[in-house]
């Protein structure tokens, strides 16, 4: 009988370790999950303010007034976009927009007189006649060869949908440059700019004056004389 007795303390006490182990296992997995919880990234916790997730995006620009405008017509007067100009600090920034142009690349500056006659005389050469020739040559023109004018921009990009659009800095000029005396005006060109950058193997004596004044961006398709912003 006392081996029996002995044998039923055994057993009922290796039940009551198991139901504890099962308790103690329990407890940890609870523990775990809420720290599993409560240590997610913060990026995952908030990704539902992300632009990946749908919220609302910054818009290109810096969001600030335009000191400037130009409307863009081409040499029929039709409208082709227009152009802002923000100051910003230490640069210009200029946002530009184009439509129902041809896909592709276009060159792109400002010119160094506010006109935009789209039949006119050259101010340097009153022989040589054409759209928008009155506009005179890049902002800077005459003080260095391009692509070191002050109104060389970057090349505009227009979409397969026949729409552009170019958001940048320059710190190349200022508001005083563009509101001189003559004024100022934004031209696009009907073909890239090369920015001078002619291979040595195709001109070992280097680009010829053209290209150091024009960058061979081509006629000039569309332009927009540069004035104060109104309001």
């Amino acid at each position: 009988m006392r081996h029996a007795s002995d044998t039923t303390r055994a057993r009922t006490a290796a039940a009551l370790l198991g139901l504890t182990g099962l308790v103690a296992l329990s407890a940890c997995a609870d523990q775990g999950g809420e720290a599993d919880a409560s240590s997610a990234p913060p990026e995952v916790a908030q990704s539902a303010s992300s632009p990946m997730a749908g919220g609302d995006t910054a818009s290109p620009g810096t969001g600030g007034t335009p000191a400037f405008t130009a409307a863009l017509k081409d040499a029929e007067g039709g409208d082709v976009g227009t152009v802002e100009f923000t100051e910003a600090e230490g640069a210009m920034e200029l946002h530009v927009q184009a439509t129902g142009m041809d896909p592709g690349f276009y060159g792109l500056h400002v010119h160094a007189i506010g006109q935009c006659e789209p039949d006119s005389a050259a101010p340097d050469n009153p022989d040589k006649t054409g759209a928008f020739l009155s506009a005179g040559g890049h902002l800077g023109g005459t003080e260095t060869q391009h692509p070191e004018h002050a109104g060389d921009l970057p090349t505009l990009l227009v979409q397969e949908s026949g729409d552009g659009h170019l958001t940048f800095h320059t710190d190349r000029f200022t508001a005083e440059d563009l509101d001189d005396e003559d004024g100022s005006a934004l031209m696009i060109h009907s073909t890239p700019d090369n920015y001078a950058n002619i291979p040595e193997r195709y001109a070992p004596e280097g680009p010829d004056e053209d290209t150091t004044k024009t960058g061979d961006a081509g006629d000039r398709l569309a332009c927009g004389v540069v004035e104060a912003a109104q309001g």
